[in-house]
């Protein structure tokens, strides 16, 4: 439960640090002295669309704490625990709003998200506002809230998941089909340009090697004739280097004799001839290795020839004909496989629609009797709350299986007979806004006491109510106060009445500034309070002697 709430700088809040206890909480005080801010910091505090407008005037933040009781709430200690952010049996929530920067929140100290806010808020609290009847107008919200209150959520969510995936399959083989034409044609193409580029039969580094080839067995003759003379020059012809450098190292040999400094020049001399000789023999096992067959060059550049014409065919650079033809066959690989596909796709299709269509009337099943019980328990707030003989009941169609959506089969609409005699009418054709509150507030209370959220706040649901029926309406609150905690805000002393402990709301203007406070009323106050509110500004002794037999008969 909320166990306390701390606000600084909130629109009209300056510093406000509330202790909560369990039980049915009043929220009482004058017209626009601020109820709703508690409610407000609150649902700000659990993941709200942040408003900088919030901050108060002339301040550069707001902040929000909260403060929890998680002891009797297994579901948000389960997920704090998921979310590596769990305290034990306490959790602290920190909402900061910036003027000039960035809002941020923080659970039990470390940094959170505006999501995990929300899923955590949805855990802890239940907050019913004044106008939460128009939301259950909508079929989605009514078939929602049956859901939860079924028990159904799960089963609800694995029938849209299930939805989803049937979708997903039809659009998949809906597309396939209607490109199968297209298709069909594109694969021709494809598999006409692969064998044509596979009957290539180009090795990895061909090209290069067809290249080098080429311009060898172009320059046949000068590599023959350049290469004979070379054999000459070196080693062969009159005056051969050879020779030569066996003569000049004859000579230096006797002339190191006489003077030892030349021995080196020798040596040098001697190993030139060395390298000489092994040019010479290296040149002449090249000249006998070259190739001088005539027909090989033509066979090299016809082959060449192929290459550079296919590649001018697919508009791509010769060296890219393998990697092109990798990708051709990839997607055409890929098509095969659609068209294969087609086949397994329609069966897998059927038989997800057949699994949506299983789950979807079970869900069927147990809507129609969640429904059956709702409907009663409604009825019987109903009469609690002044609608004597008034009927509730939630029509549930179900719809042809070809026509099956996300939420199932069914199709809800909750129907109201407000007076005896009367035929049930969808529950917007009912007229009166005060039974309409009325009727909004019976099904709140009748789903809201099935929930497992430890506190539940009704912001001015009370509104268009009075007398007796606001009576029940406190009644109604207590007895939920006695199970969970309960906040609410109301301006009808008949529900202040009923609270366990009672919150008054004030303004206080201080040095042209408005200041709101929220006080914790004793007894005595708390008799001055409920007199305030049966009687005005004027608070005489019979208001105060009515507020206090109130007070004990709530009590």
């Amino acid at each position: 439960m909320l166990t306390d709430i701390a606000i600084r700088d909130l629109v009209i809040v300056s510093r406000l640090e509330l202790a909560l206890s369990a039980g049915m909480t009043a929220l009482t005080g004058e017209t626009g002295a601020g109820k709703s801010i508690l409610i407000d910091a609150l649902g700000l505090a659990l993941g709200d669309k942040a408003d900088l407008g919030m901050i108060r005037s002339g301040c550069e933040r707001a902040e929000v704490t909260a403060g929890f009781d998680i002891g009797r709430c297994p579901e948000a200690r389960d997920w704090l625990a998921e979310q590596a952010l769990d305290e034990g049996d306490e959790c602290v929530i920190r909402r900061v709003l910036v003027r000039e920067g960035r809002t941020r929140a923080f659970i039990n100290g470390r940094s959170a998200s505006g999501a995990q806010l929300r899923a955590l808020g949805d855990l802890l609290v239940d907050i019913h506002g004044q106008h939460a009847h128009q939301s259950l107008l909508r079929p989605a919200a009514q078939r929602a809230l049956l859901d939860a209150y079924g028990g159904q959520q799960r089963h609800a969510a694995k029938v849209a998941e299930q939805h989803r995936r049937w979708r997903a399959l039809d659009t998949r083989l809906r597309e396939l089909t209607a490109a199968r034409a297209q298709r069909a044609e594109r694969i021709d193409l494809l598999r006409f340009q692969v064998q044509e580029l596979t009957e290539l039969n180009l090795a990895d580094g061909e090209l290069d090697a067809l290249d080098r080839e080429q311009r060898r067995l172009a320059n046949l003759g000068k590599l023959q004739g350049a290469s004979t003379a070379l054999v000459e020059l070196l080693y062969e012809g009159d005056g051969a280097l050879r020779d030569q450098l066996g003569h000049a190292g004859a000579e230096l040999m006797g002339l190191a004799d006489i003077d030892p400094r030349l021995a080196e020049t020798r040596e040098l001399i001697d190993g030139a001839r060395v390298q000489v000789e092994e040019a010479a023999v290296n040149l002449r096992q090249y000249l006998e290795d070259l190739d001088m067959d005539p027909g090989r060059l033509a066979e090299v550049e016809d082959r060449l020839g192929r290459i550079h014409d296919l590649a001018r065919k697919y508009r791509i650079q010769p060296e890219r004909i393998l990697e092109d033809l990798a990708e051709r066959q990839a997607e055409l690989a890929a098509l095969e496989r659609d068209d294969q596909r087609l086949g397994t796709l329609e069966a897998d299709r059927d038989a997800a629609l057949g699994e949506l269509l299983n789950a979807a009337r079970v869900l069927s099943k147990a809507r129609r009797s969640a429904a059956e019980r709702l409907g009663d328990t409604v009825t019987a707030a109903m009469q609690e709350l002044g609608m004597v003989g008034g009927r509730f009941a939630l029509a549930t169609e179900t719809c042809a299986d070809a026509d099956v959506g996300a939420h199932g089969l069914d199709t809800i609409a909750y129907q109201v007979s407000a007076n005896p005699g009367q035929p049930l009418q969808p529950l917007a054709k009912v007229a009166s806004g005060g039974e309409l509150s009325r009727i909004s507030l019976a099904i709140q209370v009748a789903t809201a006491a099935l929930g497992r959220i430890p506190t539940l706040v009704f912001d001015e649901v009370d509104v268009g109510i009075g007398g007796r029926v606001a009576e029940i309406v406190g009644r109604l609150l207590r007895r939920l106060g006695d199970a969970r905690q309960v906040l609410c805000v109301t301006h009808l002393p008949q529900v202040a009445a009923q609270g366990h402990q009672q919150l008054k709301v004030q303004k206080r203007a201080i040095d042209g500034q408005t200041y709101t406070e929220i006080l914790p009323l004793t007894d005595t106050a708390r008799v001055d309070e409920i007199a305030r509110m049966l009687g005005g500004t004027e608070i005489t002794a019979t208001s105060r002697a009515h507020a206090a037999e109130m007070l004990r008969g709530a009590g």
